[in-house]
């Protein structure tokens, strides 16, 4: 009979097995651990804790919590810099598929089961998408909706190349011709630069506040987490870069990536990912995470570089009646300012024929 299963929130000590949980699990990544997210904490704000399933006093689970106050409450979710947040389950070694969803079924339950008795608001989760199963979940009153990415497999790079498509090939080829250079460096500062050309660009927000974004590539390049590239012009200068997150999970993670939109005609983008994947691969890593495949014309880019789309399952806990009502409140109002900004606009534009 099998031991029964524990429920309990890891103190420092337990750290480490965790992390090789994580290191182990297809489930895994360098955001499931604890020396991501206290480097996320210290930098972006937040809290976190790792509430982990134990069976015969080992951990066979377990969900990271990534923790961020609001007047609705203390919630739970993913943000910027934290693409995956979601359940790491320990494989059943048992050759009966039967046996082998037993196994999970009973992991997630646990964790789900637990969760309610947590003094949460709302809760959003987002597993990689090897976690396909949550009915658990479901079966509590939760939500579900898929989320997509691009994983570019690195074991195999003469076929990985040949799945490329031939123009991005034929860029890649024509940066190096022209002598653009591929660095692995600590230049943040043009980082940072490119970083707001790219989001002035898309008209979105910044990642971070300066120092805020600094301090936490310091701390992750100083872990050794995470490697910062540049495609660089014969000059030396930058016009591309991209942050790619390691930790000891086969599977790395592009966390940010960014361009000079002046310069975007010349393949520079091509080059630095293609370098990139050349350099992970030599470095002993299996696969690489392009990071969200929203539909825009930076996925269709993405989708060219010959990855495999993977769906990953985002589930969202029904909230307390004060989320509810407080949400409810914020979208009649967020409504109400669209179309009062609508109606100025249609005003504006009558008053200029």
């Amino acid at each position: 009979m099998s031991a029964p299963l524990t429920v309990h929130t890891l103190s420092d000590s337990d750290y480490s097995e965790w992390e090789a949980l994580v290191a182990a699990s297809p489930d895994g990544s360098i955001y499931a651990t604890a020396r991501y997210l206290d480097a996320l904490c210290g930098t972006a704000g937040g809290d976190f804790r790792i509430l982990a399933v134990r069976r015969a006093d080992k951990i066979v689970a377990g969900i990271p919590l990534y923790e961020r106050v609001s007047k609705k409450g203390v919630f739970v979710g993913p943000r910027l810099l934290l693409y995956y947040l979601g359940p790491v389950l320990q494989r059943s070694e048992s050759k009966y598929p039967s046996q082998q969803t037993a196994h999970s079924l009973a992991s997630m339950g646990a964790l789900v089961s637990e969760l309610a008795n947590l003094d949460y608001a709302k809760i959003t989760l987002k597993g990689r998408h090897t976690v396909s199963d949550v009915r658990p979940f479901l079966a509590k009153g939760w939500r579900a909706w898929p989320s997509f990415s691009y994983v570019v497999p690195l074991h195999d790079l003469a076929d990985q190349w040949n799945r490329v498509e031939q123009n991005l090939r034929r860029l890649v080829d024509r940066c190096a011709e022209q002598n653009m250079a591929y660095t692995d460096d600590d230049d943040f500062e043009s980082f940072l630069r490119l970083h707001k050309l790219t989001m002035s660009h898309h008209d979105v927000g910044l990642y971070l506040p300066d120092a805020a974004f600094r301090r936490w590539f310091e701390i992750l390049r100083g872990s050794g987490l995470c490697r910062l590239f540049h495609a660089r012009l014969p000059s030396g200068e930058s016009i591309a870069a991209q942050i790619v997150l390691l930790g000891d999970h086969p599977v790395s993670h592009t966390v940010s990536a960014a361009i000079d939109p002046s310069h975007r005609r010349l393949g520079a983008a091509a080059f630095l990912r293609w370098r990139t994947f050349e350099w992970l691969a030599r470095n002993g890593k299996a696969a690489n995470d392009l990071t969200d495949a929203t539909l825009n014309s930076v996925t269709h880019f993405k989708s060219q570089l010959g990855g495999d789309l993977v769906t990953s399952l985002v589930v969202e806990s029904p909230g307390t009646a004060e989320w509810r009502a407080r949400a409810a409140i914020e979208d009649a109002y967020s409504s109400l300012r669209r179309r009062a900004g609508s109606i100025v606009r249609r005003v504006r534009n009558r008053g200029s024929e």
